[in-house]
């Protein structure tokens, strides 16, 4: 059984590392576009917590060497990522997720470590030390959840690895296995959420990826976009038009409302005594236009 374990461990460690070497291809894509995009920060933290944390838990525990040696290099690994987020993120996420960084990775972890040595003694250690790495485990492998809702929001798979997810399915599944065989309870439930949770990011992912649009349906909604845009032109064309028929189809002051209204520009500027002469000329012209 002992042999078996030995085995299984290793088989776990070579599958953990790809696990920590899957983001390599997402931060080659952020160092050449010197920009973080839509990538999501929180797993690099979270993991790079919890790879310290299983380090220790693997000090403490009786044959852990299996577990320090690949906690060890994903920790190593994940500081890496960690500082390339930091570096290349906007303002705002850096100050963010420095704080974060400050928070979890250094002072939670000096506090554990400082309060496992000091305040805690035998075989109680252990225990203790165990549950956190469990608790922060799942966490590790819930922390991908955000963009598994990013890829339900969007419909798109671009910003969920497929890499990470197929890795993180079989970590969990191959590490339940060594602590079934091993009876470490601290081991296995949290790799056995993990193994359910990657299987429902390998079920998203397959969903979403087949939605992908095709060349052919981007072509497909370009004309659709060049239709609407020439019909709108087109109504916009024949509602000026009809606009302006209406215009000109308004009726003309007739020559009598305009006379009339020379007439009264006229009489406002002219003086009371003209105004009087004005007047007597004008009633004896409809007068004579009155005889036949």
């Amino acid at each position: 059984m002992a042999d078996l374990s030995f085995i299984v461990g290793i088989i776990g460690n070579v599958i953990s590392i790809l696990v920590f070497t899957s983001p390599i291809g997402t931060f080659k894509r952020v160092v050449k576009k010197k920009s973080t995009e839509n990538f999501k920060w929180v797993p690099y933290t979270t993991t790079l917590l919890s790879t310290c944390l299983w380090s220790f838990y693997g000090l403490l525990k009786p044959g852990g060497l299996l577990v320090v040696t690949v906690n060890a290099i994903g920790s190593l690994m994940q500081a890496i990522y960690v500082i390339l987020f930091l570096f290349y993120a906007p303002k705002e996420t850096r100050a963010k997720m420095a704080k974060v960084v400050g928070i979890l990775n250094i002072g939670c972890f000096g506090a554990v470590v400082l309060i496992t040595l000091l305040a805690i003694h035998g075989s109680v250690r252990l225990l203790v030390v165990g549950f956190v790495c469990a608790a922060l485990t799942v966490g590790m492998y819930a922390s991908p959840m955000a963009a598994m809702s990013m890829v339900i929001r969007t419909k798109s798979v671009e910003y969920m690895p497929f890499s990470l997810s197929f890795f993180l399915f079989l970590n969990g599944g191959v590490w339940s296995i060594y602590a079934a065989l091993l009876k470490d309870y601290f081991i296995g439930v949290p790799n056995a959420i993990g193994f359910v949770l990657g299987s429902a990011q390998l079920i998203i992912y397959a969903v979403y990826k087949r939605k992908r649009q095709t060349p052919k349906d981007i072509d497909r909604e370009g004309s659709a976009q060049l239709v609407d845009v020439e019909k709108q032109e087109w109504d916009t064309e024949t509602h000026q038009e009809k606009h302006l028929n209406k215009v000109k189809s308004l009726p003309k002051p007739s020559v009598s409302r305009q006379y009339s209204l020379n007439k009264i520009v006229k009489s406002i500027s002219l003086t009371p005594y003209e105004l009087q002469s004005y007047w007597h000329q004008n009633t004896n012209s409809a007068s004579s236009e009155i005889k036949f």
